[in-house]
């Protein structure tokens, strides 16, 4: 058995996960933001609760697909930061004001809720 499948499973059944004004609820399969219910696929659900579940800190693109695909990252494989591009535009368009997924080039991505800065 591959060694993500019990944290994997587990992704699943986690209780609400609250990062500002996101709330997560893998167990009800169902993400808000602001209030507002976010149209998601089951991957994508996945990925956003693996890095709500690690809020703050940065999770390797390695670590994302073994919780999330459950298998090792690739050569040349762009599956998590296709599914990332995917959340990032599903969260823009329900709280613009708001910036939530984070890159940490050379390193992963960091889910931290902060106001975007107003453009001059």
């Amino acid at each position: 058995m591959p060694s993500g499948t019990s944290e994997r499973s587990e992704l699943l059944t986690v209780g609400p996960l609250q990062v500002g004004p996101l709330q997560v609820a893998p167990s009800e399969q169902l993400a808000r933001a602001g209030g507002r219910t976010l149209n998601l696929s089951r991957r994508e659900l996945l990925l956003l609760t693996a890095l709500a579940s690690r809020a703050d800190r940065i999770v390797s693109r390695e670590q994302l697909c073994e919780l999330v695909w459950d298998h090792p990252l690739r050569p040349g494989d762009r599956s998590v930061d296709v599914y990332v591009r995917k959340l990032r535009v599903k969260l823009e368009a329900a709280m613009p004001e708001w910036s939530f997924i984070h890159t940490h080039f050379g390193f992963g991505y960091r889910l931290a809720a902060e106001p975007r800065r107003p453009v001059a």
